[in-house]
C-alpha cells in the first residue's frame, strides 16, 4: 500500500512536469512568433518608426503672392517672421505644459487653454500655433530650453503686411486663421492649423492663386530631439502676384476725401471696367487681423455702429435721389412719354393723385425742357415723366441701364443687388398693391428703390459709353503674374435696351447740370468737360424730422463721366448725411477728377 502511495505521487509529478514543460513550450513558441513577427512581418513598419526617431519633418510655409497696383506699387507684402507651435503628442502632461509654456511666452494660461481646446478634435501630432509674430529674443528663449519643452516648437512663418496699412482695406481684403470646421470640411484644401487664408476682398477672391505651396524640411536629430543636420529640404513656391487696376494716387485721394466722414467712392474707367479707386469709410487696417484679435477686441470691432468692415461701394443699399432722374430722362425718351422739348411748369409743388408733392425749390423753376430739368435737377418735371411712365416701364428702363436686384459682377465676394420696385414685386414682397402714387415717388429715387454706388458708377459708364455695358474689375487683364492664368471680364457683350440715340439728349443735360451753373457745378474742371448729376436722399420725411426736434442731413450724391467725347473716367461719390449733392459730394468729385486730368490727360 505504501507502494502504491508512492507510484501515485511519482505519477503526479510526472504529469505536473508535462504541464509545466508544455507550459513552457507554448511561451517560447509565442515569443518566437511575435519575435518573427516583429523582425520579419512588421520589419517595415518598425524600421519607419525607428526612423522617425531619427528624423523630424516639418513644414516651410509659402509666402503668399505681392497684391500690386496698375503701376507696380505693392500694396500687399510679406515679411520674414517666426511662430510657435505645441505639439499636444509629445507632452507629458498637458496641464502642466500650458502652464509652463505661458510662463515663457508671457501669454495668459487661459488664453492658451482656450487656443489648444479650440483645436481639441483634430489629431494630437498636428501642431497648435500659441503665439506668432515672435521676436528674436523669444525664437532664443525656445531654442535654448528645446529639452525641457519638447512640446515646443519654432516655426517659419512669412507674414502678410499692408505697407499702407488701411489705404484699400476693402479692396484688398484681410486674413484670418482657417478654422477646424474648414479644415474637416475641405474649404481651404491644403492648409493646416495656424494657416491665414483670405476673408475679404481679392484676399478672399483671388486666394487659390494668392497661396503658395509649401515646402517641407526633413531634419536628422538625436536621441533628445536635437537637431544634428539635414536630410532633406523641399524648398516652398511662392503664391502668384496679382496686378490690380487701381491707381495708388487716385486711391489715395479718395481715401483722404472720405476720412471722417462714412462713404463711399468708386473711379472706374468706361471703355473696359478698370476700377482706378474704391474707397469705403470709416475703414480699418487689415495688419490687425495679422497679429490677432483678443475676443474683446473682435466684439468691440463688430459692435461699432458706423460698421468699419462693411464694403460700401458694393454692399450699401442707398436710395438714389435725383441720380435717378438720368434713369427717367432715358425711360421716358425710350416709351415716347416725352421728348427732349417736352416743357413743363414748376411752381415748386406739383398736385398729383389729390395730394402736393414738392421741388427742391420752393419758388419753383419755371417752365424746363428735358435738359433743362436735369441742368437744374426739378422733382416736379420728373413727378409729370412718372406718372406718365409708370412704375412697370421704369423699371424696365432702370434694369437696361444696371440698376436693379442684378449685380455688376466686380471681382469681390459679397455683392449686394439693389431694387427696383413693380408691381408683381410689391404683390410679391410687399403682399399688398402698387399705388399710382408711389410712382411719384419714385420718380425722383426715393420710396422704395435702392441702389449700391458700384451699381451707379456701371449705370454712369452705360450712359458715358452711349449704351455699352462693362463689367468693373479689379484684377488687370493678365493681372496673375506666377500663379494660374485668370481674366476679369471687361465688356459686357449683352444689348442695351435704349436706343441709342437718347443718350446724347441724357448726356447734353449732364454736361449742362455742371458746366452751364447746374446743381453739379461744383464738379467743374476747366478744360475736361465733365458731365454729371448730383442727388440728395431724404432720410426720414419733415414730418417725422420735427416730431424728433432735430434735422437730419439727407445723403449727398454725384455721378458723373468725363470728358464729355470719348469719355475716360467715371465718378461715383457718396457721402451718408452729407447734405445737398452739389455742395458735399460734387465738389469731392472735382478733386478726383482734376487728379486724373493730371495724370492722364
Amino acid at each position: 500500500m505504501e507502494k502504491d502511495r508512492v507510484y501515485e505521487d511519482l505519477s503526479l509529478i510526472q504529469r505536473r512536469a508535462t504541464v509545466v514543460a508544455a507550459s513552457i513550450g507554448i511561451i517560447l513558441l509565442l515569443i518566437g512568433l511575435v519575435c518573427w513577427k516583429i523582425q520579419i512581418l512588421d520589419h517595415g513598419k518598425y524600421w519607419a518608426l525607428s526612423e522617425a526617431n531619427r528624423f523630424r519633418e516639418s513644414v516651410i510655409a509659402a509666402p503668399r503672392g505681392l497684391i500690386k497696383d496698375r503701376n507696380e506699387v505693392i500694396l500687399a507684402d510679406y515679411t520674414p517672421s517666426f511662430r510657435a507651435s505645441i505639439i499636444r503628442e509629445n507632452c507629458r502632461d498637458l496641464d502642466v505644459s500650458i502652464e509652463n509654456i505661458a510662463r515663457l511666452l508671457a501669454i495668459a494660461p487661459a488664453e492658451l487653454r482656450l487656443r489648444i481646446e479650440k483645436y481639441a478634435s483634430l489629431p494630437a501630432f498636428q501642431p497648435i500655433v500659441v503665439k506668432d509674430n515672435l521676436d528674436l529674443r523669444e525664437v532664443s528663449r525656445i531654442e535654448s530650453r528645446r529639452l525641457e519643452f519638447p512640446e515646443l516648437i519654432v516655426e517659419n512663418d512669412p507674414r502678410r503686411f499692408y505697407p499702407f496699412g488701411s489705404l484699400a482695406a476693402h479692396v484688398i481684403g484681410y486674413l484670418q486663421e482657417v478654422n477646424p470646421e474648414e479644415l474637416k470640411g475641405g474649404t481651404f484644401k491644403g492648409k493646416m492649423l495656424g494657416d491665414l487664408v483670405g476673408r475679404t476682398g481679392v484676399e478672399r477672391e483671388y486666394e487659390t492663386q494668392l497661396t503658395g505651396v509649401n515646402g517641407r524640411l526633413t531634419e536628422i536629430v538625436d536621441s533628445q530631439g536635437r537637431p544634428r543636420g539635414q536630410a532633406a529640404r523641399v524648398e516652398p513656391a511662392a503664391g502668384g502676384d496679382l496686378g490690380l487696376t487701381l491707381d495708388f494716387d487716385i486711391q489715395k485721394k479718395a481715401s483722404e476725401l472720405l476720412e471722417g466722414r462714412e462713404g463711399a467712392i468708386i473711379v472706374m474707367d468706361p471703355r473696359n471696367g478698370d476700377v482706378l479707386a474704391l474707397a469705403s469709410y470709416p475703414t480699418y487696417d487689415p495688419n490687425k487681423f495679422i497679429t490677432r484679435f483678443t475676443p474683446q477686441e473682435w466684439m468691440d470691432l463688430m459692435s461699432r455702429p458706423d460698421h468699419p468692415l462693411e464694403n460700401r461701394v458694393i454692399r450699401g443699399q442707398y436710395s438714389p435721389g435725383s441720380i435717378f432722374k438720368l434713369t427717367m430722362a432715358a425711360g421716358g425718351l425710350k416709351f415716347g412719354a416725352i421728348a427732349e422739348s417736352t416743357t413743363f411748369y414748376c411752381p415748386g409743388f406739383g398736385q398729383f393723385y389729390g395730394r402736393p408733392f414738392a421741388c427742391w425749390k420752393a419758388g419753383g423753376h419755371g417752365a424746363l425742357n428735358l435738359t433743362g430739368a436735369i441742368q437744374n435737377s426739378c422733382n416736379v418735371y420728373f413727378y409729370n415723366v412718372g406718372r406718365r411712365l409708370g412704375v412697370d416701364r421704369i423699371a424696365e428702363a432702370a434694369e437696361s441701364l444696371g440698376l436693379g436686384e442684378e449685380k455688376t459682377g466686380i471681382d469681390l465676394p459679397g455683392e449686394k443687388g439693389g431694387i427696383i420696385p413693380s408691381e408683381a414685386w410689391s404683390q410679391s414682397e410687399r403682399k399688398s398693391p402698387w399705388y399710382p402714387g408711389e410712382t411719384i415717388s419714385v420718380a425722383i429715387g426715393q420710396g422704395p428703390v435702392l441702389v449700391t454706388p458700384v451699381q451707379v458708377a456701371v449705370h454712369t459708364a452705360i450712359l458715358a459709353n452711349r449704351g455699352k455695358r462693362v463689367v468693373p474689375r479689379l484684377l488687370q487683364a493678365g493681372g496673375l503674374r506666377e500663379g494660374p492664368a485668370g481674366a476679369a471680364a471687361g465688356e459686357d457683350s449683352r444689348p442695351g435696351a435704349i436706343p441709342a440715340g437718347i443718350y446724347e439728349t441724357v448726356v447734353n443735360g449732364m454736361w449742362r447740370c455742371v458746366n452751364e451753373g447746374g446743381t453739379g457745378k461744383g464738379a467743374d474742371v476747366d478744360g475736361f468737360d465733365v458731365c454729371g448729376k448730383t442727388g440728395s436722399t431724404q432720410i426720414i420725411g419733415r414730418e417725422t424730422a420735427e416730431r424728433l426736434g432735430r434735422k437730419i442731413m439727407p445723403h449727398s450724391w454725384f455721378t458723373g463721366f468725363a470728358p464729355r467725347d470719348n469719355p475716360r473716367v467715371v465718378v461715383t461719390v457718396l457721402v451718408e448725411f452729407g447734405g445737398m449733392g452739389g455742395a458735399t459730394a460734387a465738389p469731392l468729385a472735382r478733386e478726383i477728377f482734376a487728379l486724373y486730368k493730371e495724370k492722364y490727360d
